[in-house]
């Protein structure tokens, strides 16, 4: 329609945040079915990009133009103007009926969404109009042309590296200024108080009593509850147990029916510890016994911290779910093969051999947690997810606009750890057990031993057998998540996919899929997603994976390390191969020196604190989440994630120890710290 109309009234609209504007000169064409027209600037004269602003401008074309179908943006910097970022909020194009007033037909407006930063070094960058919607949906050929360049454009940008072998693959930057303005963000730090901790820098030396570890607590940790409660009883068996089911590592511990062959135990050994008239044969048919296994450790080399040695075990444990409902501790074997010098530590041993063993499964278990649960399983794997939906589905895709706010972050955030925390003189080469030279063998290792059903929540917590548990908090409220996630996007996956066989036929999914697989490298997730079902639990998976369980294993890691002893982050002496009667004096002299204790927490608390401008689990600012049918949606789980925190609270206001991790009004949408 409309073959003669060649003008068109347009509008540009700047988002309103205090820096959005720019000095810049903006040109613009507008693409149509049949033609374009040339280059005009819009802010000429009184019209500027401020802040919130909206340009109006006349375009005319000089000839056919058809249909409009794309508008090309381009800025030029000002001579002497400081050559700034513009964010571009829409374009507005109206169609005017030539040398007529305007026709009811002609009034319709079209509008083209950018919602991002724009910068002159982009050069054209091209807006289309419209919904998001699927490949097969496109009717028009510019636009299918537009899709594909964009995604050449971008996989040009996003290149693909390797950070440890067999690992998960990051992003390949120089600097953090080449992600550009829409995949970096700056996140705004609380105020945190180093005070207590920064001024032990020079002590490389041992704590000479736990009177001296207590007084750095009752300074650095007083404010904390739980690390109060932890501190209190971190001692008894019980409380061991409610740790590897709520602690900062709630996915190592699994249920067993059969004894690992490593393990070096005879039912008569355990007998003492199990109900009266039961056996371990038994305990073990009716689904009592778990287990803690560190094989993951085993062999790897440990760090030189301050100069000295460290050491590494690989720690079998055996756990008891006793008729009280607790989960305790039985049987404690610290290294993989079974020998005379590699006893098994029982609850009945001198005190202090027992809490030495107990000791040594907590520092195993804080290389599992920060390497493989934490940066790994939330980390890389964010970085892997975000890197491939950027090359392979094109910002009009469903799926890609749904996933980006839980994943954009992920690539700032690990290129940060990167140049920091796994760097020379960052805390793991200073501070941590697992080195430099060993962070990829272990990050190899434990790529091989994450599955894909280990990643979504309901499979893993059943395969565990803690998902029955009665004080089982972590599994009863990923549960809940997992499940108001997954019906969410399998509405939102049913507005554009209305059959199996459109999943199937979608081109750039499974693009996306094997570029997933491809640069996961050992870790094997679907070779193609078949069906509405299967899209929408690989979707699901990877937003928990960016937001709760992030929010499960980040931000609970200082209340559980600012004891140090519970939680400590090396070991100065091996493990022990005798049983020897230890006193108190001599587990001191195990755990890491002061400086290495004090380098550990300072980063633990730069870690665990939320950021100013934090955005709660399925909040969204992005103005595709604003319209009908996507603004329901969000409706419906913010209403329902509210429902769950509800629940959550009433349950934690009854509990000793409350367990406040995955509260959806605490959940961070994405990785951003």
């Amino acid at each position: 329609p409309g073959g003669t109309t060649r003008s068109f009234e347009v509008t540009v609209y700047t988002s309103p945040g205090p820096t959005c504007g720019t000095f810049s000169r903006l040109w613009i064409n507008l693409i149509g079915s049949q033609g374009q027209t040339p280059p005009s600037s819009v802010n000429k004269g009184n019209h500027h990009l401020l802040p919130g602003s909206a340009c109006p401008i006349q375009v005319r074309a000089n000839g056919p133009l058809g249909h409009v179908v794309l508008v090309r943006l381009r800025l030029e910097a000002q001579t002497g103007f400081p050559n700034l970022d513009w964010h571009c909020n829409r374009v507005e194009v109206r169609r005017l009926a030539e040398g007529l007033g305007l026709g009811p037909e002609d009034t319709e407006t079209q509008v083209f969404l950018c919602d991002r930063w724009l910068q002159t070094a982009d050069g054209d960058v091209e807006l289309r109009s419209g919904k998001l919607c699927l490949l097969k949906d496109e009717t028009e050929e510019k636009l299918k042309q537009h899709r594909v360049k964009q995604l050449q454009q971008q996989q040009q940008l996003i290149r693909w590296r390797v950070f440890a072998d067999g690992a998960p693959q990051c992003v390949d930057l120089k600097s953090l200024s080449e992600l550009g303005p829409n995949l970096s963000y700056k996140h705004k730090s609380p105020e945190i108080n180093l005070h207590y901790l920064r001024g032990f820098m020079g002590r490389a030396e041992a704590w000479t009593s736990f009177t001296e570890l207590e007084k750095l607590f009752a300074h650095s940790g007083h404010q904390n509850s739980t690390a109060r409660f932890v501190k209190t009883h971190w001692m008894e068996d019980w409380y061991f147990g409610y740790q590897c089911l709520n602690g900062c590592n709630p996915l190592m511990l699994h249920q067993i029916r059969l004894l690992p062959p490593k393990l070096s135990i005879t039912s008569d050994m355990l007998r003492p510890f199990l109900p009266e008239g039961s056996s371990l044969e038994q305990e073990l048919q009716k689904g009592t016994i778990y287990l803690l296994d560190y094989e993951v450790l085993d062999g790897i080399p440990a760090n030189v911290i301050n100069g000295k040695k460290t050491y590494l075990a690989a720690p079998l444990c055996l756990l008891h779910l006793n008729q009280q409902g607790q989960l305790v501790p039985i049987a404690i074997q610290l290294q993989q093969t079974p020998g005379p010098q590699n006893p098994v530590f029982l609850p009945s041993d001198p005190g202090c051999d027992w809490l030495l063993a107990k000791i040594w499964v907590h520092n195993s278990d804080f290389h599992c947690h920060q390497l493989s649960s934490h940066y790994l399983r939330t980390h890389m794997l964010g970085e892997l997810w975000c890197m491939a939906t950027l090359r392979q589905l094109p910002d009009v895709h469903p799926l890609h606009q749904l996933l980006m706010p839980h994943i954009r972050t992920s690539l700032q955030i690990n290129f940060q750890a990167r140049m920091s925390l796994l760097a020379p003189d960052g805390v793991f080469d200073k501070a941590v057990g697992i080195g430099l030279d060993a962070l990829p063998v272990f990050l190899n290792r434990a790529s091989h031993r994450i599955s894909y059903r280990s990643l979504c929540v309901p499979d893993d917590v059943s395969d565990r057998g803690v998902d029955k548990l009665p004080q089982s908090f972590y599994a009863q409220d990923a549960l809940r998540i997992w499940d108001v996630l997954y019906r969410f996007v399998l509405s939102w996956v049913g507005l554009y996919y209305s059959k199996d066989e459109d999943v199937k036929q979608d081109s750039e999914l499974q693009h996306w899929i094997t570029d997933i697989n491809t640069h996961s490298f050992t870790l094997r997730f679907p070779q193609s997603l078949r069906s509405q079902a299967e899209v929408s639990q690989f979707v699901t998976m990877i937003i928990y994976s960016c937001s709760a369980l992030h929010a499960a294993v980040n931000f609970s890691q200082l209340d559980f390390a600012l004891w140090m002893p519970n939680c400590p982050a090396s070991m100065l002496r091996p493990s022990p191969q005798v049983k020897e009667a230890l006193m108190e004096d001599d587990i001191l002299s195990f755990l890491p020196d002061v400086n290495s204790t004090c380098r550990v927490l300072m980063s633990l608390r730069l870690l665990s604190q939320p950021t100013v401008d934090f955005v709660p689990l399925c909040h969204y600012k992005e103005t595709v989440f604003r319209d009908g049918a996507h603004l329901r949606l969000v409706e419906e789980v913010q209403a329902e994630l509210k429902d769950i925190s509800n629940t959550i609270s009433k349950r934690n206001s009854q509990l000793p120890l409350p367990y406040p991790y995955l509260c959806p009004g605490s959940i961070e949408n994405s990785v951003a710290i």
